[in-house]
């Protein structure tokens, strides 16, 4: 005699929409927000979601109560909802010196999957935009952005040394993803720039070069400070003395990249190497050397301190350091997950050396 099928309750299959109003429902009881909601398209970043998805889950929060929907005014948060008891918030603010569109490529792919991994976690994120330039106007909106939102940590995109200042006196819970400077103690995330340029200068001496100019943004940020450490460093070896650093400083403009370019090779004393901190200043360098009539590498080396997927593709292959996406994100990721299990990281770095992957820009020095 067969025994009666085991009885399951059969699992219900949410939409799309059910979800975003789950994770709504879940972010404003932990308080994430104070009184009103963000915008629409605010909340479609935030969840990765379409307008027509956020808003039919709006509509659902509003049926339960939880908030009030105003016509061409921020959604309020309904009282029961402001005031239920909540867990710690799962806010986590992402402080950048530019629009999270205008970071590099590679910096952009690792920060999405980290959103991507923080979200199916139960996190919510927000990119606040704080411009280096601007440290007076960063810190009121640093602090506005905090006194609106619980935010539990902050992961800081090169910012500047104001606000990592500000974040280590305030001990703010967060990651650095980047350097930080000499004289501030946060935990960080970064290329041991200090490293790649010590040993891309050493390496260049090695080939004979005497005369090699770094060319580097006039950004104020750790790492491309170290880089200039570290250059100057791979000089100081007893058989290099014959050979002095020279540190060509720009704003990042490519007019007036092209300018210092200039002044370097009209001088008497023109170089035989480059290392160029950045990929496009990298192309725009070599763009302009073949305009003067200078050959790379026959003439000049050219280095990259960064690495850009073109490198590899143009012929000759550009001299760089490689360092995979895939490590430097699974490396995030363990320190985001320890920083919101524990709600604390070390102040120390953490440092990630890159391959130098040779190229066919990089060549002994002409005689």
């Amino acid at each position: 005699m067969n025994s009666a099928p085991p009885s399951f309750d059969l699992p219900r299959r949410q939409s799309l929409s059910a979800q975003a109003a789950e994770a709504l429902e879940r972010a404003i009881g932990e308080g994430t927000w104070q009184d009103f909601l963000p915008s629409e398209r605010r909340l479609c970043e935030l969840l990765q979601v379409s307008r027509p998805t956020i808003r039919t889950a709006l509509q659902m929060l509003a049926k339960s109560g939880v908030i009030e929907i105003r016509q061409g005014r921020r959604n309020r948060l309904l009282p029961a909802a402001r005031h239920s008891p909540h867990r710690a918030s799962r806010l986590i603010g992402i402080v950048s010196p530019v629009p999270f569109e205008q970071l590099s490529v590679s910096t952009y792919k690792i920060i999405s999957e980290m959103r991507t991994h923080l979200a199916e976690h139960g996190f919510t994120t927000e990119v606040l935009v704080c411009p280096p330039k601007a440290a007076a106007v960063s810190r009121r909106r640093l602090e506005d952005f905090l006194r609106r939102n619980r935010v539990f940590c902050c992961l800081l995109t090169s910012v500047s040394h104001d606000l990592q200042e500000w974040f280590a006196t305030h001990a703010l819970p967060c990651l650095v993803l980047g350097s930080c400077h000499p004289d501030i103690k946060l935990p960080s995330l970064d290329i041991d720039y200090r490293s790649v340029c010590r040993h891309a200068g050493g390496n260049l001496l090695a080939k004979g070069h005497r005369r090699i100019a770094l060319i580097m943004p006039d950004s104020g940020v750790a790492g491309d400070l170290a880089s200039e450490e570290g250059f100057r460093e791979a000089f100081t070896a007893p058989n290099h003395l014959d050979a002095a650093p020279i540190i060509v400083r720009h704003n990042g403009a490519v007019q007036h990249l092209v300018l210092k370019l200039d002044a370097l090779f009209d001088s008497p004393q023109r170089p035989t190497a480059l290392l160029v901190a950045k990929p496009a200043h990298s192309l725009s360098s070599l763009i302009h050397l073949l305009k003067r009539g200078l050959s790379v590498p026959d003439d000049v080396s050219l280095v990259c301190r960064d690495q850009d997927p073109l490198f590899e593709k143009v012929h000759p292959a550009i001299s760089h350091y490689l360092t995979h996406d895939t490590s430097f994100a699974h490396r995030l990721l363990r320190l985001m997950q320890q920083l919101v299990t524990h709600g604390y990281l070390p102040p120390e770095p953490t440092l990630i050396f890159p391959k130098h992957f040779a190229g066919g820009t990089l060549r002994n020095a002409p005689r």
